[in-house]
């Protein structure tokens, strides 16, 4: 088999990488009838040289590859037709913006599985990027604050090398007795809570977080169970909310007159409740100035996150009686960080992370064999049609 890595073509540039040189060197170890060829690339985190420094091959015409992997969408001119692409597709919500790129998959019959559709037996998603979201959205949710009240100054986390340099810099954070709410519980909380930890802030439960003063920082995290309530009244039952979403109500209010940031890291359905309603955050008691919506659904679980902000401009100041958008740190508006591509800010990192999970979890069911139907099951489109529990996007692709 040969594996083609795609250089990536969506603008703003995506410097991230679906496997790293150490991991092609090791798949080509371990699996001798393998190839591995690299499309040149001048923005990628891992260089050309880099690759070549461990015997692997650039090539800039990948026709002759059987797989071809990238990480975001790749350009509709540059798809090769009757080929099978691994990439983040964004199709499977029904995503306006790549309908045509939809299309183009069918009518090429390349057989496309998603990075995001590739789930276990229980359903459960086995790759992403989420924890490095967690991250760089909780570092950045600590680097806004300090600016905000101008206690300290941190380095942009696109700026430091990697992980163990952002850890470096938090050595410069001095924070008060500030209270930090954080809703969810999966890798994007995860990679919060590592964050958090570096800083060694204490954790203390929702009750103590609501009810009690500390003369330290301190942080709670918020489950579902915690921020949403029946809307009968009946008790909270984790299945039933995640199927009828829209039979639940918020329960957040609470943490709002008491916390000083939210990290927002929680799933979200449309179909499920507001955190908060923009009359509330208009609210006196309303006591949240700093909020890091690291999972960024527009208009979504966070009203005031309004559009995605930018690795080189991540904040926004919003006035929530008039909702108009100011220059930010102000102390008297609530400042909003709503970048939609975090693990970007650190690529390396990134990149050798989710390369690990593809090298463990998914590659040995595509050079080996596949007894669970793995690859099947997220496959979206094949021979020219969709496929399988993807055909429910049929009038989707047909507009």
């Amino acid at each position: 088999m040969k594996i083609g890595i795609l250089r990536e073509g969506k603008n703003p540039p995506d410097k991230r990488v679906p496997l790293s040189p150490f991991e092609c060197r090791t798949l080509l170890d371990k699996y001798p009838e393998l190839e591995i060829f690299v499309q040149p690339s001048p923005i990628r985190c891992f260089t050309d040289s880099e690759y070549q420094a461990l015997d692997i091959n650039l090539k800039e015409n990948l026709s002759d590859c059987d797989v071809l992997m990238g990480v975001k969408e790749v350009k509709i001119s540059d798809l090769i037709p009757e080929k099978k692409y691994f990439f983040f597709s964004h199709t499977i919500k029904k995503q306006a913006h790549n309908r045509e790129l939809l299309k183009a998959l069918i009518k090429n019959k390349i057989e496309l599985i998603d990075y995001e559709t590739l789930t276990n037996k229980s359903g459960e998603r086995i790759l992403g990027f989420g924890r490095y979201a967690g991250i760089v959205g909780s570092y950045n949710a600590i680097l806004g604050y300090g600016l905000k009240y101008n206690l300290y100054k941190l380095k942009p986390a696109h700026q430091c090398k990697d992980k163990l340099e952002l850890e470096l810099e938090l050595k410069k954070v001095k924070l008060g007795n500030i209270k930090i709410a954080v809703t969810g519980g999966g890798r994007v909380a995860n990679g919060v809570f590592e964050i958090l930890s570096a800083l060694e802030l204490k954790k203390v439960s929702p009750n103590e977080f609501i009810n009690e003063t500390f003369n330290e920082p301190v942080y709670t995290q918020l489950q579902p169970n915690e921020y949403v309530i029946k809307k009968d009244d009946s008790a909270y039952v984790r299945n039933d909310f995640f199927q009828n979403p829209q039979d639940y109500k918020s329960a957040f209010l609470p943490f709002t007159k008491v916390a000083d940031v939210l990290i927002s890291a929680h799933y979200w359905d449309p179909k499920s409740p507001l955190l908060f309603t923009w009359d509330e955050l208009s609210l006196p008691d309303f006591k949240i100035k700093l909020i890091s919506d690291v999972t960024c659904d527009i208009d979504g679980s966070v009203p005031s996150t309004t559009h995605a902000t930018t690795i080189d401009f991540p904040f926004y100041d919003i006035d929530v009686k008039t909702k108009q958008e100011y220059n930010t740190f102000s102390t008297d508006k609530l400042t909003v960080m709503s970048v939609d591509n975090l693990p970007c800010e650190l690529p390396r990192d990134s990149s050798e992370g989710f390369g690990n999970d593809l090298i463990n979890k998914v590659l040995p069911f595509l050079l080996d064999h596949d007894p669970e139907n793995l690859l099947e099951r997220a496959t979206i489109t094949k021979d020219g049609n969709l496929y399988g529990k993807f055909i429910y996007l049929q009038d989707y692709a047909s507009q």
